[in-house]
């Protein structure tokens, strides 16, 4: 057999040149790969020939055409210029060797594709061969001390079986940098949602990060995901398997039910392993079963790996004891806050009960200054105020308003006429008395919560802009912002609905009445997005 021959002559010829190690034509394939067995469907390996030459991307096609490594091919990508190469690479950064001429359109072509695919491109796992057939227009040594590239080849001394071992070897350190970066990918994930467990999306951060780690561990893997079996109180039947989160290549939105996604094969060995309570090893798939202390049990299924040996199952085993340890963790906290959520509800219903001709007011109030929020939120408005945090727990701390009619006497709160003067003082007490009972009970949750805040809302949402509103008379921004937006809804609903001292108002005359006292009863900033929210539409759950 011969070689990739890179004649230094003007017409850099290819040519054959036989083989010196006596070697044949199964130098192509990896030793025990059989060409006719019946492989999986994986991802090839892309390997991007760049050269001016059609024979030699000819030539290195006939070489590598029954190439295989880790039981994945090669796929070709042809570039016939430096430029060509420079656009190719954006298009597929997932390039895992490029083998690179360096004389092209420029004497110096390769070289500046290489600064661009590491420079600009910012791609660093790419694993770069020069092949030159003019070791004298770029020196060795120079070029590997000044280029990051990863082999140096004369064409001239290219042989089948050498261009096999340098592919070989660049698809091996691409194998590693990928993984090295995977798991540093799967570990700040983990971090992350391990840093946010107080917010309500770290769940789904944090399942993420532990498939990518999982795929790091695992050498070869190309599919995973994480699955819990359903308990009372889930949407699915009791038992059934919900997905989580999956990887990139099986592509799962998490809910769905695994029949849709897996064989029958692979269910069945999931609930085997569920009714066994073991892990199944098979030849191309894992289930590794863990019940955390207080979650349902999960399941992390593996496809596409070679047959894993002791070390493998026993870092697999120990790195899940630890996830089981933080969906502990996750659970105890939702249940902390599943807590707190009752506590307000109770409240609420507390303070309906008191005053029932308001109906359903403080349900609407919780939707409709969520709304508000989260589109002062969506202008930038209140930046150091409203957060994603704010946005998720003003719309319950709200309910918590009227809290304070609790200590009122009935005959005030139902009386089916205006208040004189006397009874308006009475009234006017229900935001110091539910500010100072929430005040009080929030001391016992550290941080801000749902009571805190609802303190802060009970305390002023009747408080107005231009200062002239009670108990303290506070001005403008002085206001905490989450009783200026309660302040809009209260109002809006209030008007919107029959009181025994009233009728109800049309929508055009509350919002004329919200326009008008915009700045004066109300910040302005808040009156604009809600009335940019009536503008979208409401439907009768929000305007009631």
């Amino acid at each position: 057999m011969t070689a990739i021959d890179g004649d230094i002559g003007e017409d850099d010829d290819l040519l054959f040149a036989e083989e010196t190690d006596g070697e044949g034509d199964e130098a192509s394939a990896p030793p025990g790969d059989d060409p006719t067995a019946n492989r999986r469907r994986t991802k090839p390996w892309k390997v991007m020939i760049v050269d001016d030459d059609r024979e030699v991307h000819a030539i290195t096609k006939v070489v590598l055409s029954d190439f295989v490594f880790d039981e994945r091919p090669l796929e070709f990508i042809s570039a016939f210029s430096a430029s060509e190469a420079c656009h190719l690479i954006l298009e597929h950064p997932d390039t895992a060797v490029v083998l690179l001429d360096v004389v092209m359109e420029t004497d110096d072509a390769g070289l500046r594709c290489v600064e661009f695919i590491r420079r600009t491109a910012g791609n660093e796992q790419v694993r770069v061969i020069l092949r030159t057939g003019q070791p004298g227009q770029a020196p060795e040594r120079q070029v590997i001390v000044n280029y990051d590239i990863n082999d140096y080849k004369s064409k001239s001394e290219l042989t089948s079986q050498k261009l096999f071992t340098a592919v070989v070897a660049a698809l091996r350190s691409y194998q590693h940098i990928v993984s090295i970066d995977m798991s540093r990918r799967g570990l700040e994930k983990i971090i992350d949602g391990s840093a946010s467990l107080f917010e309500h999306r770290s769940m789904s951060q944090f399942v993420e990060g532990v498939l990518l780690q999982l795929r790091s561990l695992i050498h070869g893997a190309t599919g995973s995901l994480l699955c819990t079996v359903c308990q009372d109180g889930d949407a699915a039947p009791v038992g059934a398997l919900r997905v989580l989160a999956s990887s990139e290549m099986l592509g799962v939105e998490s809910g769905q039910p695994l029949e849709r996604i897996l064989s029958a094969d692979a269910i069945s060995d999931i609930r085997r392993s569920l009714d066994e309570g073991r892990n199944i090893y098979c030849a191309d798939h894992s289930v590794i079963v863990f019940r955390s202390r207080n979650h349902s049990t999960s399941v992390v299924y593996l496809e596409g790996h070679p047959p894993l040996g002791d070390l493998d199952r026993n870092l697999l085993e120990i790195f899940c004891g630890k996830v089981a340890i933080a969906f502990d963790n996750v659970y105890l906290y939702e249940q902390v806050l599943n807590a707190q959520k009752a506590t307000v509800y109770a409240l609420g219903k507390l303070a309906e009960f008191k005053d029932e001709i308001t109906g359903h007011h403080v349900r609407r109030i919780e939707r409709l200054t969520g709304l508000i929020a989260a589109e002062l939120k969506a202008r930038g408005a209140f930046p150091g105020e409203i957060d994603d945090r704010f946005v998720d727990q003003i719309g319950l701390a709200s309910i918590l308003h009227d809290v304070g009619k609790v200590g009122l006497p009935d005959s005030i709160l139902n009386k089916p006429a205006r208040l004189t003067e006397e009874e308006m003082a009475v009234i006017r007490q229900h935001p110091t008395i539910g500010g100072n009972v929430l005040r009080e009970v929030a001391k016992m949750v550290p941080g801000r919560s749902y009571l805190s805040l609802g303190a802060e809302v009970a305390e002023t949402h009747h408080e107005k802009y231009d200062g002239t509103g009670y108990p303290a008379g506070l001005k403008g921004e002085a206001i905490p912002v989450g009783g200026r937006i309660t302040a809009v809804a209260d109002v809006y609903d209030a008007l919107m609905h029959k009181r025994p001292y009233k009728e109800a108002w049309t929508l055009q005359d509350t919002i004329d009445h919200l326009k008008s006292q915009s700045g004066t009863h109300f910040d302005p900033l808040v009156v604009d997005a809600f009335l940019t929210i009536l503008d979208r539409g409401l439907d009768e759950e929000g305007i009631g």
